[in-house]
Order: structure tokens, then C-alpha cells, then sequence
């Protein structure tokens, strides 16, 4: 479904209308998954640990509830930015025989890419070849409807109205599998752009992943260079993040080194979507314990928005570099660093910049993003120096839907963040 889903962290994870419009789209999608040709031999043992505390202690024991629960896979990096970073990893007996998983895994961080856009954007505004300011008529004429109002800016904190473009039936197909012919950028603006906006431009933050497909076609236009060159050239290889990269197909560029995503079958899908979703619609993929999957569903279609794959170590750098000032001047980090409030109603809204979020988590605020593509769902968090991080990575992202395992995943989220910061997490103090 969405690459991110634009909830305000808390207590558990929460359904927000854009959620249930997604999951509305989806119901649309009527198919069969691809029965598997045989079952998966359990493998003995429920976790794996690499680098670890002890069995007993609060995060690691959060994670062990969350398998309990029900979630697929869980991995989680902490670096207090002093001693040996924490690194956790456990998964279900029926994923073993697919992959073994640890925290050196790489995994799709579907919306976290957009942080990576707006570094970009803020390149080469430093450079003086862009403006904030400047209409996205400008560099994509006649693209955008009602391209005079809307700034290079309200893409990026999502306050220019668009719509997105995920919610096209042709797009939902190819999140779900059920198609496999790819759709250009200019195609994915446009079904975006088509659909009836949601505010006038600048008026409130409405989190669209058309935003970022239009942030990424002016990069190549005013670069002259395609996205992939410009993720190397601009941030891969000065960062030195040698396992990071932008999907452009389903292959994994490292062939074992991607971890295996999983979405409900059809029957136990089904109670997660709307009443009166037609029966058979499915994720396609092979069969695994209630399960199917997903790993080979192309992600190109999120381009921009959420194709990048990584490891936690490779984002927590990259994410260490952009707080610490490594990776923009202090200018165009203090416009990053500008927000609007996601959900105004709510007092413990996240607050959202340009391309990069700040979550109020129970232990103080911090800084980052998070990422839901089909099998992996992903929380990448900073402190305000840049010299503690967190990665939280979930093998599932439509299974979280179901209220136990989104509140166990939550649960993990702040125990690592409040690892992270020194502090104890309410939900692991209880």
C-alpha cells in the first residue's frame, strides 16, 4: 500500500484517514496470491541475536513480544553514540527457512528515501541553482495543476494539496503485485495530479507521495543527471554507504543480503480492510504460514518517494552525517529543520520538515522518518546533535493493521528510542 504512513507515534500505531483511504484502494484489487509449492519446514529456535544485551532486558524482551504477537521479523539497531551499538534480531520459526535475519540485513525503507530528496533539494538550492521558492510550474510546465501556487517548498513538507498518485488502480496493482509493468514518473505525477485535490497550496500538511515523484523529476531536469547518479555521486559515496541504493526492479542488488518481507494472505488480509472488500483480493507471492511473500514485488513505482534499500548501519550513518552538519550547510539544515504539525487536533502530533520528521517520542523528541512498503515497515530516528541514532525495521507493513502486533510494534519503537536516549521506555517499565 503507502510507502509511509502519516500517523502520529503513540501508544500504538494509529489508522488515519489517509491509511483507510488506502486500504480502501486496495479493496478495489481483487486477485489470488500464488500458492506456494510446498510448505516451510519449521526451524528450531524463534530469535537470532547479533551484538545483543542479555535475553532478560527490556528491549530485547519487547522484541520477543512483538514475534509473540505475531509480526514476521523485527530488527533493531541503537547507537548511543559511546559504546558497541545494540544490535537485535528476531523472527518467527516459518521465516527461518526463507532467511536468516540480523540487524546487518538490507531492507526496503520505503518513505525514509524522502529524506535523501529533500538533502538533495537543499544541495542545490546551497548551490544556488534552485530556490524553496520557486513554482513548480518553473521546472515542470504545464506538470501540475495549479503549478504557479505550488513551491518547491510545499512539496516538500507536503502543504501543496496534490493528491497521491498510490491511490491510481493501475499504481495498487503494482503494489500488490498483481501487475508487473512499470509506469514512468511522468505517469505517476499525472494520475496523481488528476485526482481531486486535497487543499489549496499551503493551507495545511496532507502527507502525498506525488509530492516526491514531482521533487524527483525536477532534480533530473535541473541536474541533467538521473536519480540514481545523483543518490551515488551526492550522498552514497561521499557518506560511504556501500549497501545503500535506489531500486529501480525487484532484484535484490546483493542477493542474499535483502531481507524477506511478508504481507497476509488473502483470508487473514481480509479482516484488515473495509467492510464490503470483494473477496480474493491478495498480495501476490508465495505461501508462508498466513502469509505470503512479497519480496520480489518491484518497488520502482515509489521512485522518488520510497525505493531506496538499506542496511540500519548505512542509514544511521547517513542520518548521524545530516544532523552533525556534515551533509548541509547550516542554512539549508535549519530549513530542513522548519516544520508544520501533521494532525493539529493531536497534542502529541509529529512535526513534519522539509523531507525529514520530528516524532515526539515518550522519552524527547528526535528526528528522522519512517517508511511502509509491502513487506517492511521502518522508523530511523536521530538525536538533535547527530550523535545517537535508532533503526527499527518490521518484515510486514499491512500485518500491523491488526491492533496486537501495531501496538507491538510500537512498543519496540520507543523502547529503542528511549534506549537510544538513555532513558526508560513507559512500555518497557511496564
Amino acid at each position: 500500500m503507502s510507502i509511509r504512513f502519516p500517523a502520529s507515534r503513540g501508544s500504538a500505531r494509529r489508522v488515519t484517514p489517509t491509511v483507510a483511504a488506502g486500504l480502501a484502494v486496495l479493496a478495489t484489487v481483487a486477485a489470488c496470491a500464488t500458492p506456494a509449492d510446498s510448505a516451510v519446514p519449521p526451524a528450531a529456535g524463534e530469535t537470532t541475536t547479533l551484538a545483543s544485551p542479555a535475553p532478560g532486558t527490556a528491549l530485547a524482551t519487547l522484541l520477543d513480544d512483538a514475534v509473540a504477537a505475531g509480526v514476521p521479523g523485527v530488527v533493531v539497531r541503537v547507537d548511543d553514540g559511546v559504546g558497541e551499538p545494540i544490535e537485535l534480531a528476531r523472527q518467527a520459526d516459518w521465516t527461518t527457512a526463507d532467511h536468516r535475519l540480523t540487524a546487518r540485513d538490507q531492507f526496503r525503507m520505503g518513505s525514509n528515501t524522502k529524506t535523501m530528496i529533500g538533502v538533495l533539494v537543499l544541495q542545490l538550492v546551497a548551490e544556488e541553482r534552485l530556490s524553496l521558492e520557486d513554482p513548480v510550474e518553473e521546472w515542470l510546465p504545464g506538470a501540475v495543476p495549479n503549478g504557479h501556487e505550488i513551491t518547491l517548498r510545499m512539496l516538500l513538507n507536503h502543504t501543496s494539496g496534490l493528491a497521491d498518485y498510490i491511490y491510481a488502480p493501475e499504481v495498487m496493482a503494482l503494489i500488490t503485485g498483481q501487475s508487473t509493468t512499470p509506469l514512468p514518473p511522468a505517469r505517476l505525477l499525472e494520475m496523481g495530479t488528476t485526482l481531486p485535490a486535497l487543499s489549496p497550496p499551503g493551507t495545511s500538511h496532507a502527507y502525498s507521495n506525488t509530492n516526491y515523484v514531482a521533487l524527483g523529476m525536477v532534480l533530473e531536469d535541473v541536474s541533467g543527471e538521473t536519480m540514481e547518479t545523483l543518490f551515488q555521486q551526492r550522498i552514497l559515496e561521499p557518506l560511504e554507504l556501500p549497501d545503500t541504493y535506489l531500486a529501480v526492479d525487484g532484484e535484490s542488488r546483493d542477493g542474499d543480503l535483502l531481507a524477506d518481507g511478508y504481507e497476509p494472505d488473502a483470508e487473514h488480509l481480509a479482516p484488515l480492510l473495509p467492510p464490503g472488500t470483494p473477496e480474493g483480493v491478495a498480495f501476490a507471492g508465495e505461501a508462508r504460514d498466513n502469509h505470503v511473500t512479497v519480496t520480489s514485488i518491484d518497488p520502482s513505482w515509489s521512485w522518488a518517494a520510497g525505493a531506496v534499500v538499506s542496511t540500519p548501519q548505512d542509514w544511521q550513518r547517513f542520518l548521524r552525517a545530516l544532523m552533525s552538519g556534515e551533509v548541509l550547510p547550516p542554512a539549508q539544515l535549519a530549513e530542513m529543520k522548519d516544520t508544520v504539525v501533521e494532525l493539529p487536533d493531536d497534542p502529541a502530533s509529529a512535526r513534519y520538515g522539509l523531507g525529514l520528521e520530528q516524532y515526539q517520542s515518550p522519552c524527547g523528541p528526535v528526528w528522522g522518518h519512517t517508511g511502509g512498503i509491502p513487506g517492511y515497515s521502518s522508523a530511523n530516528y536521530v538525536d538533535e546533535t547527530g550523535t545517537r541514532s535508532v533503526t527499527v525495521v518490521t518484515t510486514t507493513q499491512f500485518g500491523l493493521f491488526e491492533p496486537e502486533l501495531g501496538t507491538a510494534e510500537q512498543g519496540v519503537i520507543d523502547g529503542a528510542v528511549c534506549t537510544m536516549l538513555g532513558e526508560t521506555s513507559p512500555v518497557a517499565a511496564n
